[in-house]
């Protein structure tokens, strides 16, 4: 009977909600049913400290003995079933969401069938006490790495990979497909590293490059440039949530130094940073830097920026008329999501109000979870945005801010001790034109402080107002040497200050030493009815294969040390999540979907590995390789899976339409930035200037998010006209700043990133507004134009070459004579068109009706498919 039980577990565990399609022939309790109630019943019937109606759904024998109203279940009857009768009225569950019919029925015949259990039941069921199920569920198992399996095609395959790809691939009698052209490998190498479209020296040099080694090579040479840690941190930043701004209301505050954590993720990628301590130091790289945090190196100086990712959440904090308590419990509710997601694959906020309905994680797991990181954030004494600043001076910096501070201080008093003297010379000069006998009260009065005036002191000064002269008006007495004055003070103030160090501060993520606020347990999640105090803890069912003790403040180190001691046992190796999460996402940006086609959730509602033994495969060897990224890449693209043709054919298509099995190499649409990026690449605008404050976005006077500096005020008025931002207009899209209010209008139809908080997958939408775009956005048009004056510097006046040069710009490829042809027909038809319709007084001026037919032809190049997807 154990053994039985055990089979049963491991063959059902991956059974939340069962579909239709995954019946089985004998339904028992604990595989199928149980997870059905706890999803719908558990937290009314059994979870809570007051059962509803004395009924326990929990174990199959409770529901026999019922509950106030009898027998929840008759075995063997299900007419006869109290449960079944409620389910099917539709009274139970109450609200809105409701049993699937697929989930009655298996209800009903497992009911009838004599509700069956897998194994004899506790005597009472018991608080965090996983079932057999629950525990041998496939994503909290030990990392163990398989056999790599024998194929019959081993003329294709290159790599590990390969053989546990065709393996399952030759038990259809399938197999790769072809491999791809080298034109095709060039374009998909290049996206895939830089997010950019290869340069003509790149292609020729690779195509004409006969050597077997050529792709490794090419690899390596994408790997080593500075373009590839701009990609790859892009997607990082995705699942950290990154943004320049707080969100969480409309006012949107910027975060004027969170480009510092932006630049350190893309350092990290290029110079292949082992990817544990990326994440050891994201989690509590405070933790590993001397406290206080003065004249930091630069190493340290990164390792704090690294704590970034802890302040990517939504923050309203810093806004005014928000509750603060609730608003400081929501950054970090954010938060847990966003490391979860990220490095867990779970979705732990779940479990925030009641036991995860789906997942083994209990409400008490997300808060001895949250008491991880509550010492960095203490809502009882919380640091607002701006205090939690960290500021770069080295001890001479400070020193000489210091002294010039004092300077400037001394300067200030002189400067109002000078304008002082001016005042009461003025003053005097007025009170000489009263008669002598009013001088002296006169002085008295005014000398009076206001609120101890007589009313004759008073009204003197009332009938006499050219006697209330002060440093502010002054000005009205004597225009020119006030004038003369602040010009040479403020030039003598301005000089200090110009030589006091600029401001520099990294937004990290730090405790204060000493302070160790609990962590209690919320009923129900509501912030002010707090329960029993919980301690700091990994989630109880991974701690069943990934044991870890985290200490409530551990002595050695000035910090509690709570987060580091969590994230170095996530990254020892042994944890059963973070390293299939990772390889998970790092195939996922090859290969358009995850082996987990659901990278944030590898819970009981998230997709199955398609192949899981490749997984674990992956997963053991990125480890054992040393957490070295870029070698990984080397393994994943030298595969044949991934240079393969992306050629559909029919009769595979047809078994697996969504290409899990990889018969084929997919195509994908490119990304947002990438689309931007490639456009301002072909039309010769890129900047390849790395780090550093964003480049600014900002409304446009027709209502459009652009790269720019605002030209509207408030109140309608127009400032900043004319003022260029130069090169910064012209960057990378993961340099310009990220408002969670203004999301660039470029960007925004083609699937960026969404912020709430984080985003683990981007979508790939076809949607129209995406094609109105290519055709009306003003910097599309406007990059279509610089792209034809780049085809014209390049190939003259020959419409031939010129469409040559733009067609391998923007595909990368050569055109067919075809499409030679049919380009060259719609530039004269187009010319013909322009030139019919030109006013004669305009004959002959700029452009010609040549231009803008060129212009014309490279917008239609940016805007297909051929520009915007890669093969």
């Amino acid at each position: 009977m154990k053994n039985l039980s055990l089979a049963l577990a491991i063959l059902f565990a991956s059974w939340p909600v069962l579909r239709a399609a995954e019946t089985p022939g004998e339904v028992l309790f604990e595989p199928h049913i149980r997870p059905i109630l706890k999803s719908f019943c558990f937290h009314c019937h059994g979870e809570e400290e007051t059962v509803e109606g004395k009924l326990d759904l929990r174990l199959a024998r409770l529901m026999v003995s019922g509950g106030e109203g009898g027998p929840a279940i008759v075995p063997g009857n299900a007419d006869k079933s109290l449960l079944l009768e409620r389910i099917r009225s539709g009274e139970m569950p109450p609200g809105e969401k409701k049993l699937t019919p697929e989930q009655v029925n298996l209800i009903t015949r497992w009911v009838a069938g004599g509700a069956k259990t897998a194994r004899p039941e506790p005597e009472k069921p018991l608080e965090g006490d996983f079932t057999d199920e629950e525990r041998a569920f496939w994503s909290v198992q030990p990392i163990r790495k398989p056999a790599v399996p024998a194929v019959q095609h081993t003329e294709q395959v290159r790599s590990p990979i390969d053989q546990f790809l065709l393996a399952v691939l030759e038990s259809k009698d399938w197999d790769f497909s072809e491999p791809a052209d080298r034109l095709t490998l060039v374009r998909r190498l290049s996206f895939d590293l830089h997010g950019l479209p290869p340069s003509p020296d790149t292609v020729e040099r690779f195509v004409n490059d006969p050597a077997p080694d050529a792709v490794e090579r090419l690899t390596d040479e994408l790997l080593a440039s500075p373009r590839y840690g701009e990609r790859w941190g892009r997607h990082w930043l995705d699942v950290a949530g990154y943004a320049d701004s707080d969100g969480y209301t409309e006012a949107d505050p910027v975060r004027d130094y969170a480009f510092k954590y932006r630049d350190y993720v893309i350092r990290a990628f290029n110079s292949d940073k082992p990817f544990d301590q990326f994440i050891v130091e994201q989690l509590a790289g405070d933790e590993l830097v001397t406290y206080p945090y003065e004249n930091l190196s630069p190493d340290a100086t990164d390792k704090l920026a690294a704590t970034g990712f802890l302040r990517m959440a939504p923050d309203g904090t810093a806004s005014g008329g928000v509750d603060v308590n609730a608003a400081s419990n929501e950054v970090i509710a954010e938060t847990i999501k966003i490391v979860s997601t990220s490095m867990l694959g779970m979705t732990v906020g779940c479990a925030q109000c009641h036991n995860h309905r789906y997942d083994p994680i209990t409400q008490a797991d997300y808060y001895r979870f949250r008491a991880v990181f509550e010492p960095g954030y203490n809502t009882k004494a919380w640091r607002a945005p701006g205090s939690r600043l960290i500021s770069l001076w080295s001890a001479d910096q400070r020193l000489t801010a210091k002294v010039l501070g004092d300077a400037e201080y001394k300067l200030s008093e002189q400067r109002g001790r000078e304008l002082n003297a001016i005042v009461q010379e003025v003053f005097e000069r007025e009170v000489n034109k009263l008669p002598e006998a009013q001088r002296a009260p006169a002085r008295q009065a005014r000398a009076t402080s206001a609120d101890k005036r007589t009313p004759e002191q008073q009204q003197i000064l009332k009938e006499t107002p050219s006697l209330n002269v002060d440093g502010g008006s002054v000005y009205l007495y004597e225009p020119a040497r006030i004038d003369e004055f602040n010009r040479r003070w403020d030039e003598r103030i301005a000089q200090v200050r110009s030589l006091r160090p600029a401001e520099d501060y990294v937004s990290g993520f730090t405790e204060i030493p000493g302070q160790v606020p609990p962590t209690h347990l919320f009923y129900r999640g509501e912030i002010n009815q707090p329960k029993q105090e919980v301690t700091p803890a990994e989630l109880s069912i991974v701690s069943l294969t990934s044991p870890v003790e985290i200490a409530i403040d551990d002595p050695q180190v000035p910090t509690t040390g709570r987060r580091l001691a969590y994230a170095r046992n996530l990254t020892s190796g042994k944890h059963p999540l973070l390293s299939r999460v990772m390889v998970n996402r790092f195939w996922m940006h090859h290969f358009g979907k995850g082996i987990v086609a659901t990278p944030g959730d590898f819970g009981y509602l998230g997709e199955r590995p398609s192949h899981p033994e490749l997984l674990d495969w992956l997963a053991t060897r990125f480890v054992s390789d040393g957490w070295q990224l870029k070698r990984f890449h080397r393994l994943l693209l030298g595969s044949t899976a991934f240079q393969q043709r992306s050629q559909r054919r029919p009769e595979i298509d047809a078994a697996d339409p969504d290409n899990r099995l990889l018969a084929r190499m997919p195509v994908r649409r490119l990304e947002a930035e990438e689309i931007r990026d490639s456009m301002l690449s072909c039309s010769g605008s890129l900047s390849d200037k790395m780090y550093g404050k964003p480049a600014p976005v900002a409304v446009d006077e027709v209502g459009q998010v652009i790269v720019g500096l605002p030209t509207l005020d408030l109140a309608g008025g127009r400032i900043n006209q004319g003022v260029s931002l130069r090169e910064d207009e012209f960057r990378r899209s993961i340099y310009v700043q990220v408002r969670r209010s203004l999301p660039l209008g470029m960007l925004e139809p083609f699937d960026m990133a969404t912020l709430s908080p984080n985003c683990d997958i981007r979508q790939s939408s076809t949607v129209a507004p995406q094609a109105l775009l290519m055709m009306n956005n003003s910097l599309v048009v406007r990059e279509a134009e610089k792209f034809a004056d780049r085809v014209r510097k390049v190939a003259g006046d020959n419409i031939s070459e010129q469409v040559k040069f733009a067609w391998v710009t923007a595909f990368t490829r050569p055109p067919t004579e075809r499409e030679l042809a049919g380009a060259i027909a719609f530039l004269t038809e187009q010319t013909e068109q322009v030139a019919a319709k030109v006013p004669a007084d305009q004959a002959g001026k700029e452009p010609s009706p040549a231009q803008v037919a060129l212009a014309s032809f490279c917008q239609g190049l940016l805007s297909a498919n051929l520009f915007l997807y890669v093969d």
